[in-house]
């Protein structure tokens, strides 16, 4: 496994130096790695929302460019996306 330096905030030394303190961690190394790993994952998962969201924008942008248009009103919508939200 490669090694690198990393300077860190003297905040972020405590939180990592009481992590490892807990028994979380062996050691400081792993903290770093555990959070690198939750960085991979939360900026796949945006990216994959981003994704997403412009098919859908360009299902609309289609739609509308056939000429198929919804007859609700954008708070007919908003209605039923805090609907469904609440539901979940």
């Amino acid at each position: 496994m490669a090694t690198m330096n990393v300077s860190l905030p003297s905040d972020m030394v405590d939180f990592v130096e009481h992590e490892v303190s807990q028994g979380g961690y062996s050691s400081s190394s792993e903290v770093v790695r555990d959070a690198l790993r939750l960085l991979q994952h939360d900026k796949a998962q945006s990216q994959e929302k981003l994704a997403i969201l412009r098919r859908e924008i360009n299902v609309g942008l289609e739609a509308a460019a056939a000429g198929r248009f919804s007859k609700k009103s954008v708070r007919d919508i908003v209605a039923e996306v805090m609907d469904e939200t609440s539901r979940e």
